[in-house]
């Protein structure tokens, strides 16, 4: 190989070993004059790669004493070794990342998608309730991007999620648990969103409806479709493993309606009572080979790379009781909603549609 880039095989070599835990902290790596043999290279060779490692915090090399793994990165009470630390490990992780074949914007979906699942975990904590907005509802990822940036869009208030299905979220708004109720409930009667089971459950209190996005929404499968599956009639084949989502979703009701319209019995589909929390959930658990089908936002398709078959566009609305309403940190929500910056956010995910974002209608 020429050692032009043997130096990197050699670096990114030890730095696996480290992250597999195959070298432990303290430990003192091989003599550049073994490594020489060992890869049949020059010690210039050896020298660079353990620089590369020590630049990334993970080696550190002492005259006379060797190089060894790194014993503690994180200095407390120095903000400033904390910080270098921290910033060693992310080009650490951002190079080995790179170096097995990932793009930037997969790494960066992928550390969205890290964040948002302890965003959820966090959610079971009490939040401040002076300069925090409470949402509880139906999972989306453009609302997981809202909470880490709103002190930009509300400057001063926090975003606290708690995700469990657009019913939680409208049952949470008639208990005053929630200011906010992110929902995407198809009514087969009135064939449409939301509206039906606003005046429903919210009987007699006006609520603003305001959009968030139309969403598309479809079959998500394995990359290349083995199957050859094309609709929700498919999903009653042997062959099929599916994964539900949870009893009260938006995603859940859609489904019901459209197995009922083609009479099909829930108990025929394989996995029917198998369910996930959320749309990220259930492509992953494609993606790692341990279902073929589900259903889901093409968004989250995208971010496995796998197949999607697009089944409808449903609308996607943010729910505020009008005794909330005028707050400040509502009133600044929605007027970011109505605004270009935000609809360019929005558009940037997959399956997004943001013609009506921002716009309100009132029920009851």
């Amino acid at each position: 190989m020429d050692e032009s880039y043997l130096y990197q095989k050699i670096a990114d070599t030890i730095r696996q070993e480290i992250l597999d835990g195959k070298r432990t902290p303290g430990e003192k790596l091989p003599p550049v004059r073994e490594l020489t043999h060992t890869w049949n290279c020059t010690p210039g060779t050896v020298q660079r790669a353990y620089k590369i490692l020590a630049l990334q915090g993970l080696v550190i090399s002492r005259p006379g004493q060797g190089t060894h793994i790194t014993a503690q990165t994180v200095v407390p009470g120095n903000q400033s070794l904390r910080r270098a630390a921290l910033v060693n490990r992310s080009e650490a992780f951002l190079l080995e990342t790179l170096t097995a074949g990932y793009t930037q914007n997969e790494i960066e979906q992928a550390l969205q998608i890290a964040f948002d699942r302890w965003r959820i975990l966090q959610s079971e904590i009490t939040p401040s309730q002076t300069d925090t907005l409470t949402f509880t509802g139906s999972n989306d990822p453009v609302i997981s991007w809202m909470a880490a940036h709103f002190p930009d869009i509300s400057p001063g208030y926090q975003l606290h999620l708690q995700f469990g299905g657009s019913l939680s979220g409208l049952i949470a708004l008639t208990e005053n648990r929630t200011q906010l109720a992110g929902c995407h409930l198809w009514d087969e009667g009135t064939r449409d969103y939301n509206y039906a089971y606003v005046e429903r459950i919210l009987p007699g209190k006006k609520t603003a409806l305001v959009t968030l996005a139309a969403r598309t929404l479809g079959l998500i499968l394995p990359a290349g479709n083995p199957l050859n599956i094309r609709s929700v009639t498919d999903l009653t084949r042997p062959e099929i493993r599916f994964i539900n989502r949870q009893s009260g979703s938006g995603t859940r009701v859609w489904l019901d309606s459209r197995l009922r319209e083609h009479q099909i019995d829930p108990d025929l589909i394989p996995g029917y009572a198998h369910e996930k929390a959320t749309h990220t959930e259930v492509a992953r658990a494609i993606a790692a080979g341990e279902v073929n089908a589900a259903l889901g936002l093409e968004a989250a398709a995208n971010l496995y790379a796998l197949d999607f078959i697009p089944l409808t566009q449903e609308i996607y609305e943010i729910a505020i009781l009008q005794d909330n309403f005028d707050q400040p940190a509502v009133q600044k929500l929605v007027n970011w909603l109505a605004s270009k910056p935000a609809k360019q956010t929005i558009s940037a995910y997959s399956g997004y549609d943001t013609i009506h974002t921002g716009q309100i209608r009132w029920v009851n």
